[in-house]
C-alpha cells in the first residue's frame, strides 16, 4: 500500500526556485527491527513508482535477496513523478492550477536532498543498504555524496557519475517529440499523448540493444514489405507508457536526469566519488549503450571501497530490471561478505537463490 507524507514547509531547489510544500508517496515492506538497523532503501528509475515489489520482481519480495522477512524496505517516489509525490500534476498555489510545464527543474542532487529529508521525517537514521539503478542510481549516488555517514552499504546498477552527452541527446530528442505535440501541457483531452508515445519509442531504443530486437522482433514472414513487428512494438511501448504516465512529468524528469553531475561544485567527479565511504557494489551490463561499462568503471576507480561486476545480457540497459537472478546472486554475495555471514550460511543462501526459477518480465526501463 502506498503511504503519503506531507511536509508543510518550503523546499529550496538547487536552481534557487522553491516548492512551497511537499508530498512524498512511499511504500514500505517488512518491519523495522528493534535496533533500527535493517533498512534497505531503494531508489527507483525514471518512470517507476514506489512499489518496488511490483517493478523488481525476483529481487524484492519474500524468498528473494531483498526479503521483507529480513529487512525493512523503503522506496520513495521521486519528485516530479506521476505517482503521488509533488510533481507537474500538483497544484501551483500561485495559480490554483497544475504546474504543468512550469514545474521547476529538480536535479538529481535535489532528489538526494529530498530523500534525506523524508528519511528524517520517517525516523530513519541509519540505512543498511542504499541501492538504485539508472536514474535511481544517479539519485542514490547523490545522496551518498550528500550524507555518506548515513549508509552502511551502497549498490549502484547501470548508472554513472555524470550523465553523458549521448544520454542528454536521447532525452532532448524525446522532449522535441513532446514539444511537437501542440496539446502538451494544455487542458485538451489526451493532452500530450502523441508526443509522449513518440518520445517513449525513442527511449526504448536506448534501453535495449541490437541483439534484443534481433531475437524478439524478427518478422515471421521474410517476404513481408510492410507492417513490421518492430514497428508495432514501438507503437505499443509508446501507448503503454501513455496509459500510466503523465507527459509533463516525463518532460520534467528527463530534464532532471540531464542535470546529473556528482562533481558539480565538489571539485570534479573523482573528488566527489572519493567522499563515498560505504563499501559499494557496482553492477554493469555489457550491452548497455545508454550507461556503458566505462561509466561504471569510473565509479569503481574512484569510490574507495568498491567492487565492479559486469553482467552479460542480451537486454541492454533494461538488464538491470530483467536479469534479476544474476543481480540477486551478486547482491547476496556482496551482502554476505560485508555482513560477515559465515561461509556455510553464505553458500546455502546463494545456492538456494541459484536454484530458483524466475519469470523474465517483458518490461522496459521504468
Amino acid at each position: 500500500m502506498t503511504n503519503y507524507l506531507h511536509i508543510n514547509h518550503p523546499f529550496t531547489l538547487e536552481s534557487g526556485a522553491s516548492l512551497p510544500y511537499l508530498t512524498a508517496a512511499y511504500n514500505t515492506y517488512g518491519e523495522l527491527n528493534e535496533a533500527r538497523d535493517n533498512v534497505i532503501w531503494i531508489c527507483h528509475a525514471l518512470t517507476a513508482n514506489s512499489d518496488a515489489e511490483d517493478w523488481w520482481p525476483g529481487l524484492v519480495g519474500e524468498g528473494f535477496t531483498i526479503d521483507p522477512n529480513q529487512y525493512f524496505i523503503v522506496c520513495v517516489n521521486m519528485l516530479g513523478s506521476s505517482y503521488g509525490t509533488t510533481s507537474p500534476k500538483s497544484i501551483d498555489p500561485d495559480t490554483g492550477k497544475p504546474y504543468g510545464l512550469d514545474f521547476p527543474l529538480v536535479t538529481t542532487r535535489d532528489q538526494g536532498r529530498f530523500f534525506d529529508l523524508v528519511a528524517n521525517y520517517l525516523g530513519i537514521r541509519r540505512i543498511r543498504l542504499l541501492m538504485g539503478g539508472s536514474m535511481g542510481g544517479q539519485c542514490a549516488g547523490e545522496w551518498a555524496c550528500l550524507n555518506p555517514d548515513r549508509f552502511d552499504l551502497l549498490c549502484l546498477l547501470a548508472t554513472n557519475a555524470r550523465f553523458s552527452p549521448y544520454g542528454i541527446g536521447f532525452n532532448e530528442s524525446q522532449r522535441m517529440a513532446l514539444r511537437a505535440d501542440p496539446t502538451l501541457g494544455t487542458d485538451a483531452p489526451d493532452a500530450g499523448r502523441l508526443g509522449l508515445e513518440a518520445a517513449r519509442s525513442v527511449a526504448v531504443l536506448s534501453y535495449r540493444h541490437y541483439r534484443t530486437y534481433h531475437a524478439t522482433q524478427q518478422q515471421p514472414d521474410a517476404d513481408d514489405i510492410d507492417d513490421f513487428r518492430a514497428s508495432s512494438y514501438q507503437r505499443y511501448q509508446g501507448y503503454k507508457l501513455w496509459k500510466r504516465f503523465d507527459p509533463t512529468c516525463y518532460y520534467a524528469l528527463t530534464r532532471g536526469m540531464d542535470s546529473h553531475n556528482l562533481g558539480r561544485k565538489r571539485g570534479g567527479e573523482a573528488a566527489a566519488l572519493q567522499k563515498i565511504t560505504s563499501p559499494t557494489l557496482i553492477i554493469s551490463i555489457d550491452t548497455d549503450v545508454l550507461f556503458p561499462t566505462e561509466e561504471q568503471s569510473l565509479l569503481s576507480r574512484y569510490i574507495p571501497n568498491s567492487r565492479l561486476d559486469v553482467m552479460s545480457s542480451d537486454y541492454g540497459h533494461d538488464g538491470f530490471l530483467v536479469e534479476t537472478p544474476t543481480i540477486g546472486l551478486l547482491l547476496a554475495d556482496f551482502l554476505a561478505d560485508q555482513l560477515q555471514i559465515d561461509a556455510n550460511t553464505k553458500h546455502a543462501f546463494t545456492d538456494s537463490l541459484s536454484g530458483r526459477t524466475f519469470a523474465i518480465p517483458g518490461t522496459e526501463e521504468v
